[in-house]
């Protein structure tokens, strides 16, 4: 809508439309639109266990295996370092365990992405299934 200065002699009609009434209109029909609809109840049907009354104690989890990659590449496990192939040998056990440790993968703010990325691949390509990161610094 652009706006005329002057030229409109007094009486005479104007010729464009106010569409300010028509949007008030349209927001009023929005609005009762959203409140008639019907709320969507969307359930998700879960098959939890049911805890055995006759079993003494839950398994008891490992302590988990922190894992940190340093700035330099080098990797420590639990504090101990260790070599790509040792850190792949450590994987492969406790990736055969029962109930496997949780990693807590570490790095260093200036670590490469790629030493990174080879730690969580191989626990992943080796089995372990319960892998998280945590802040560094």
């Amino acid at each position: 809508m652009a706006m005329q200065a002057g030229t409109l002699r007094e009486g005479e009609p104007v010729s464009e439309i106010n569409t300010t009434p028509l949007i008030d209109v349209m927001l009023v029909l929005l609005i009762m639109l959203i409140v008639t609809l019907p709320p969507q109840r969307h359930a998700v049907k879960l098959d939890t266990p049911v805890p055995c009354p006759d079993c003494a104690e839950a398994p008891e989890t490992p302590a988990p295996v922190r894992i940190r990659v340093d700035f330099d590449g080098s990797i420590t496990w639990n504090g101990e370092v260790v070599s790509r192939v040792g850190l792949d040998q450590r994987l492969s056990v406790e990736a055969k365990r029962a109930m496997q440790p949780e990693l807590h993968i570490e790095s260093h703010r200036l670590a490469k992405y790629g030493v990174v990325a080879h730690v969580m691949a191989a626990a992943q390509r080796l089995g372990m299934t319960r892998m998280g990161i945590i802040g560094g610094s």
